[in-house]
């Protein structure tokens, strides 16, 4: 993990500093990282570049000249611990120490208490009452650069290759937005019906849309998170994923607003999602 270090955003007029909150980073542990860099750059147009951190093979994800996220190897103790490949999410906070406290109070469990990266922040990982897994995060801002904001998420204006939607799918809902209202802000506003599945509920991070909470469907082994990155076609995407060993499980579907979206599996058995046109 590395501090968020993003230029500004194709819309710098609407663009906001960072608030407690907001999701502001995403890592990919994975078996092979030669090869999730091949289908990634592939599909999303990602580089890839050593952070330097001693002693971790950790590499910087970036869109264009923004960072997003990292990937790192899943090492032989993480393997024997139960980890598999997998998307987290960081999750902005005023003070890390505090968070996890509150959280903790809230139900919630600290996988690992908070510790300090040089150079880039405080962290811990974290897991709501469901089990939903996550990190919450104090970044140091960049040298020369104390008001970096971070785009990773894109609340503001489409950004292919940023995350679009943080979507959570657990067994309680109700249970899990009360929780995530509370320890961090966010608030449910409106929803869609699922049919057989329930609603479907927004969140809200102040006037920004950030994601929705669904109930987890049969098929899904556990409560997680989902991240949708943006594709300029999910056509060409869908072509690209079945090129490079991908695994297309659902989709493409549309959702409001004219575009598509489609759940995936990558070569190495690590779920995300996809969104944009056709």
């Amino acid at each position: 993990m590395t501090a968020p270090s993003q230029s500004p955003s194709d819309n710098p007029a609407e663009q906001r500093p960072n608030q407690h909150g907001d999701f502001i980073w995403y890592d990919l542990m994975t078996t092979d990282a030669a090869a999730a860099k091949k289908f990634y750059g592939a599909l999303l147009g990602w580089t890839f570049q050593d952070s330097g951190q001693d002693g971790m093979a950790y590499h910087v994800i970036s869109a264009k000249d923004q960072s997003i996220g990292g990937l790192m190897p899943i090492s032989a103790e993480m393997s024997a611990g139960g980890a598999q490949p997998c998307w987290m999410g960081y999750i902005n906070v005023d003070d890390v120490d505090a968070a996890a406290k509150a959280l903790k109070s809230a139900g919630g469990t600290v996988h690992r208490q908070a510790w300090d990266i040089p150079g880039a922040g405080r962290m811990a990982f974290v897991a709501d009452p469901q089990g939903a897994m996550f990190y919450i995060m104090k970044p140091t801002p960049p040298a020369g650069n104390p008001n970096a904001v971070s785009t990773a998420f894109s609340y503001d204006t489409p950004m292919v290759g940023h995350c679009a939607w943080n979507e959570l799918a657990t067994t309680d809902q109700d249970a899990a937005i009360a929780f995530y209202t509370g320890l961090f802000g966010w608030r449910q506003e409106g929803d869609m019906d699922m049919g057989p599945m329930g609603k479907y509920k927004f969140l809200y991070q102040g006037e920004k849309m950030l994601g929705a909470v669904m109930n987890k469907p049969e098929e899904m082994p556990v409560v997680m998170w989902s991240y949708y990155f943006r594709v300029p076609s999910i056509d060409a995407a869908l072509e690209t994923i079945k090129a490079h060993n991908g695994q297309v499980l659902n989709g493409p579907d549309e959702i409001p607003g004219g575009e598509f979206t489609v759940s995936c599996l990558d070569p190495q058995g690590a779920p995300f999602a996809l969104v944009g046109a056709r």
